[in-house]
């Protein structure tokens, strides 16, 4: 019998990935091996030093164009652009994750093993120094993204799904207040979860029926030529969907997101709105774009009603939220409609148009989180709306910041959010999809009420008794707030160096 002969792996290419899952291996080794007193640092400088160092990689490498590992990675433009997205916003996320100076100990429980509301769990709350594994749980997460992104073949799409889903199960149940509401939150999202995993996989069976294999060259080439029965393919579009939908928090599969964004820490809140969508929306399109784009006629109808499902049932329901996390879950739910709409134009427009969306969203989405820890009194995060009433009284700046943040949500002009909606939009009008893009702009009028109410809430209401003090931030979450609102700004201002770069990455390897 000969020997396949695979073609080599490109180390640099796949640099990136090997990196970060290195630093998480060894993150995990300095947990066994490290006093407690000095694992918080050097956690945070390791992290943070392997994702810049990651990046660095993907710079050098922007020009790389190949299917590696015998296939199973594409590095290509799409992949780079996506990859360096996500490591930008796991950057600003790790920051807020890292920073302690706005509660004793952070935001993290010291002993997720502790009974909840026991004694010893009421001192670890008021004194004990927050773990110290999330660090490498969060390295493992983005890490699994970043191959989530550049995945040719479905098995390598659902190994990197268990990767970076599995560390963020574990990441929402650790919160050190509200733990209960925390632990609630992560079984949600383990069990809804691993239901969409099941579908994925089935969805794989499926397409391997149909196609003989799961690589997306294979099945683009079964599309097109194979006499199997159609049955097999529109079961697995259809399975393989439900199972990038959940991530990518589209209705009907969005239940999970308001209760998880409410009960998980703020910082993996802001790291799942910001990368999980990156990376959920980045395979989406490979597997549409690249596997099965000679069944668009097929499937575009189908996933267009889902864009609009999702696009209403995150506009009405925002309305309705007395919580800010929970208004920005269902902010996100909308967000997660129109970037389907420019998923759906399956043009380069609607490519690149796309990728630039999910960038100016993950800035923008992590500024507001930012904001949102540091609204707090003595029990922690005040996250009832009510509270926020006179806030803009108490601390103008800060309300100042949230006031552009929420402009940028609605998509008011001179911010990202407005050129962001005007290119998806835009897309999908060349693609001939103007019932989509109604639709969306009706929506986005809808859910700008939300949004200005809480300005107005701010602005033109008294501070009451309840109304609470908005801590100053430490460095690190200073930071990640300032890069956050300067590109909000930016790419709202001057878009064009992100538009042409996104233009010129919108092209994929088969």
């Amino acid at each position: 019998m000969q020997d396949l002969q695979l073609p080599p792996i490109d180390y640099g290419a796949v640099a990136p990935m090997l990196i970060l899952f290195g630093v998480a291996c060894v993150g995990v080794f300095f947990e066994a091996v490290l006093p407690r007193t000095a694992r918080r640092t050097t956690q945070l400088v390791l992290a943070l030093a392997g994702l810049v160092a990651a990046f660095v990689v993907i710079v050098f490498e922007a020009d790389t164009r190949i299917l590696t590992a015998g296939g199973a990675v594409a590095i290509d433009g799409p992949t780079l652009f996506l990859q360096g997205a996500i490591i930008l916003l796991g950057l600003m996320a790790l920051l807020l994750v890292g920073d302690r100076s706005l509660e004793q100990g952070g935001a993290f429980v010291a002993q997720a093993a502790i009974t909840v509301g026991s004694d010893a769990d009421r001192r670890q709350a008021a004194r004990s120094q927050g773990a110290t594994e999330i660090y490498p749980l969060a390295v493992f997460a983005i890490a699994g993204m970043l191959l989530f992104v550049a995945a040719n073949d479905l098995l390598t799409m659902f190994v990197a799904l268990e990767v970076f889903s599995l560390p963020l199960y574990l990441l929402c149940a650790l919160a050190r207040r509200r733990r209960l509401l925390s632990q609630e939150a992560a079984l949600k999202y383990f069990l809804l979860g691993a239901y969409a995993s099941a579908f994925f996989l089935f969805g794989v069976a499926l397409v391997y029926g149909y196609a003989g294999s799961v690589q997306f060259g294979s099945i683009h080439d079964a599309v097109r030529e194979s006499t199997q029965s159609t049955v097999l393919l529109y079961g697995g579009i259809a399975l393989l969907s439900i199972g990038l939908l959940f991530k990518a928090a589209a209705a009907p599969f969005h239940v999970w997101t308001p209760d998880v964004y409410q009960g998980a820490p703020t910082p993996i809140t802001g790291l799942m709105a910001a990368c999980t969508k990156v990376a959920a929306f980045g395979a989406l399109l490979r597997v549409l774009y690249v596997a099965f784009d000679g069944a668009a006629w097929d499937y575009t109808p189908v996933l267009g009603a889902i864009a609009v499902l999702t696009m209403l049932v995150g506009a009405v329901l925002a309305v309705t939220q007395t919580d800010i996390k929970r208004l920005l879950a269902y902010s996100s739910i909308a967000n997660a409609g129109y970037l389907l709409v420019g998923v759906l134009a399956l043009s380069k427009d609607g490519l690149s148009s796309t990728m630039f969306y999910l960038v100016a969203y993950g800035f923008t989405v992590i500024a507001a989180f930012a904001i949102v820890t540091l609204v707090r009194d003595a029990d922690g995060e005040a996250t009832h709306l009510s509270r926020w009433a006179g806030l803009g009284r108490r601390s103008p700046l800060f309300a100042g910041i949230f006031t552009f943040i929420l402009l940028a949500f609605a998509g008011i002009p001179l911010t990202s959010g407005f050129i962001a909606k005007f290119a998806v939009f835009g897309a999908a009008l060349d693609s001939g999809d103007a019932w989509l893009v109604i639709f969306g702009v009706v929506t986005s009028m809808l859910l700008a009420f939300p949004y200005l109410r809480v300005v107005v809430m701010m602005w033109l209401s008294e501070p009451g008794e309840s109304t609470p003090a908005v801590s100053v931030p430490g460095g690190l979450t200073a930071a990640a707030l300032m890069i956050g609102v300067v590109a909000t700004l930016v790419l709202g201002v001057a878009p064009a160096p992100l538009l042409d770069l996104t233009a010129n990455a919108a092209e994929f390897v088969r």
